[in-house]
């Protein structure tokens, strides 16, 4: 049967009510949720907390047999079956954790019917024996989760997804969709490409997460790390402090606890049941902080995190925007907050050029396991006992190594029964070093764009422009507004207070009753009250599932302030809490609401002055605005793209398009001048100022 003519036994809509309790879709869903019902194909990008994974449950529930789901984590797996299980959905899971017989008696509830969601782990499409036990088997939608693993240009790449296009294949090529939270354009075309999509659909909803104010802060020691991180434990509490090695997490988690706080550690050193154990502790609120590598996270579910510390600069913009939005999923206020320090970039150079070996250590290595195997082709050392034979310095590049021969299909790994290490097998023993046929282009390739991906997030610390603002144009989104929210849109608010012209005065009403009604409900108390991420979120118009849920999409306040957007109002929602016409209440959330002032203020019956929000930094009023010229922006947006050209990267990661405007209007002359012009940091003046200043003063001369 073709996905054209299939069964549909409900619509969505049915599905979403009967199943999840919902009358609505979030924003993005339902356009997915038609496509995918509609048989199509399709890459699907939607923020933490945008209802992501509801997107192929809900068509898995409106197709007649089973839906595939490829999902990288066990826990992450447990808690989604576990829900689906709760909501009387027929779910279950496949992975590592459980006997192949266990498996097969899953595999043959899935010819029987018993199951409508099955959860995959990706390293189970390495046996031929579990991919012969899918055939014959029905299967109406392959959804792979977390689908930036699938790219070696994302931030989490996984061997084992590589195998999933040719998975498809073997069992039939059921109708196949990606998803994933984080994934640049370049990331989204390699995962199209190695899926093979037919035809299929692009959808990429919005990246803001306006709820949450992103910080950088420049460190210069040690001692300012622990002030700043003991500064933000003070102000907000509940939260995760991400560290770049296990190392640095046991000192940084000594430290919490020497300062009286209940707290955990969690990184890849600990055995299985330590990790476990601390995630435990922390999603059951017996411990307010985590501190982690980044292996914690993916699939936490504990929504109060007020806040998120990356104690050292992580890898790359993707690795750090998906962590910074583990913070207030509740949709409330959060506070993310970067500390950096230049000298910590050492740091992640060691950690590309462990997952980056070249070419002449990856035949170091694989001469060693040449020479170290015994009669069966097996070689028992762990990866140090590698290293050190190899004469290998960084061990991670052995384990980068291994893999890249695992890919070509010279070796395989295997488990060794009640060991933790595990064992190697040479799959073609006959193959000498001399023989070994490595894509070196793509090696270096990979290598490349790992230390570009570097360069983009010490380029947002340098930046002097809108934090997220600068994130949503990497991602690829154009016209993204400023978030008024994070440390540059705060700075740049600052001015004289004055009085409210007519126009802001019914604004300014509008943001207060919107509070004042977040604060009753038909004449008496809600059951809980709202933050300032909600509230925002309530004015703005905003369809997240905690507005629905709540039932704020019925208020009558509900996106009146929707034309201003949600950085506009998050500006002045500070500059009202400021000037005394708001409070925060401190609690387990952080509630918002009016003050004796503000609620007279609201009424008509008491003056006021504020500090208003500026649209526009400070520092740009130095420089005249000549004007849009589309001749000189057009001469500067053909700059940038041979410039992109003869780097090899997207032009976006030269300048995005609302910075090549500004140029076109501000027009710098010295670098001094470029520097104040929005999206020209540091970074990028040292690389590209003089042909852009260069191109302004031939295009003035020739006027």
């Amino acid at each position: 049967m073709s996905v054209q003519n299939r069964k549909i036994i409900q619509s969505p809509a049915e599905a979403l009510k009967r199943y999840f309790g919902f009358d609505d879709f979030l924003d993005g869903q339902e356009e997915v949720v038609d496509q995918i019902v509609s048989g199509r194909d399709g890459l699907v990008v939607m923020p933490t907390g945008g209802g992501k994974s509801l997107c192929y449950q809900l068509p898995a529930l409106c197709f007649e047999g089973v839906s595939l789901v490829v999902s990288p984590l066990i826990a992450l797996m447990k808690d989604q079956v576990d829900a689906l299980v709760a909501r009387g959905i027929a779910a279950t899971m496949i992975n590592s954790t459980l006997s192949w017989e266990e498996q097969k008696e899953r595999l043959q509830g899935i010819r029987e019917g018993r199951w409508k969601l099955v959860y995959v782990a990706p390293e189970r499409f390495r046996a031929e024996s579990f991919l012969n036990a899918l055939q014959g088997i029905k299967v109406e939608l392959f959804a792979v989760d977390e689908a930036h693993c699938l790219s070696q240009w994302g931030h989490d790449f996984r061997p084992d997804y590589l195998r999933l296009g040719k998975a498809l294949e073997k069992i039939g090529r059921p109708q196949c969709v990606a998803l994933t939270a984080t994934a640049t354009p370049i990331v989204r075309a390699d995962i199209i490409q190695v899926l093979q999509l037919r035809e299929g659909f692009e959808q990429v909803s919005g990246f803001a997460r306006p709820n949450l104010s992103l910080n950088i802060c420049t460190v210069d020691s040690n001692q300012q790390k622990e002030e700043r991180l003991k500064s933000v434990l003070a102000a907000h509490r509940t939260g995760i402090v991400y560290c770049a090695t296990r190392k640095k997490v046991e000192a940084v988690s000594e430290t919490i606890s020497s300062w009286g706080l209940k707290c955990v550690a969690y990184h890849g050193g600990m055995s299985d049941e330590d990790r476990e154990r601390a995630q435990d502790v922390f999603i059951n609120k017996k411990a307010d902080v985590a501190v982690a590598t980044n292996a914690f996270g993916m699939g936490i579910d504990r929504s109060d995190v007020r806040f998120v510390i990356h104690y050292e600069i992580p890898g790359s913009v993707e690795a750090y925007y998906q962590e910074a939005g583990r913070a207030g999923r509740d949709g409330e206020s959060a506070y993310c907050e970067l500390l950096y320090n230049y000298a910590d970039t050492k740091t992640q150079e060691f950690f590309i050029d462990g997952a980056n070996p070249g070419v002449a250590v990856i035949r170091d290595v694989y001469q060693f396991l040449l020479s170290s195997a015994d009669g069966n082709h097996e070689i028992q050392k762990t990866l140090d006992e590698i290293a050190e034979g190899a004469n290998v310095r960084n061990s991670m590049a052995v384990g980068s190594a291994m893999a890249a021969l695992g890919r070509s299909g010279y070796i395989e790994r295997f488990d060794l029964p009640g060991r933790r290490m595990r064992g190697t097998r040479l799959l073609r023993p006959d193959v000498f070093v001399a023989g070994l046929q490595l894509d070196e282009t793509a090696i270096e390739e990979k290598d490349r764009r790992d230390r570009e991906k570097l360069r983009a997030m010490v380029e947002l610390c340098y930046a002097r422009v809108c934090r997220q603002q600068w994130i949503l144009e990497y991602f690829g989104e154009q016209d993204a507004e400023t978030c008024g929210n994070c440390d540059f849109c705060r700075d740049s608010s600052s001015g004289e207070a004055r009085k409210a012209t007519a126009e802001e005065d019914v604004i300014v009403k509008k943001i207060l009753s919107g509070v004042a009604r977040m604060s009753r409900r038909n004449g008496a108390l809600w059951e809980g009250k709202f933050g300032r991420g909600k509230i925002v979120q309530m004015l703005v118009g905003g369809k997240s599932q905690e507005v629905l849920g709540a039932g704020l999409n019925k208020l009558s306040t509900y996106g009146i302030l929707k034309e201003l957007g949600s950085g506009q109002v998050n500006g002045m929602m500070r500059s009202l809490a400021d000037a005394g016409l708001l409070r925060t209440e401190a609690g387990e959330f952080p509630v918002v609401t009016l003050t004796d002032r503000g609620e007279k203020v609201m009424l008509g019956k008491s003056s006021y002055s504020l500090i208003w929000p500026k649209e526009k930094a400070p520092e740009i009023a130095d420089l005249k605005d000549a004007g849009f010229d589309p001749v000189l922006f057009g001469v500067l947006r053909d700059l940038r793209a041979r410039l992109a050209k003869a780097e090899n990267v997207p032009a976006y990661c030269v300048f995005g398009n609302k910075t090549i405007e500004a140029l076109a209007r501000y027009r710098p002359r010295t670098i001094d001048e470029m520097l104040l012009v929005p999206g020209v940091g540091a970074v990028k003046v040292q690389r590209y100022a003089r042909p852009f200043l260069d191109a302004i003063k031939d295009w003035q001369a020739s006027r």
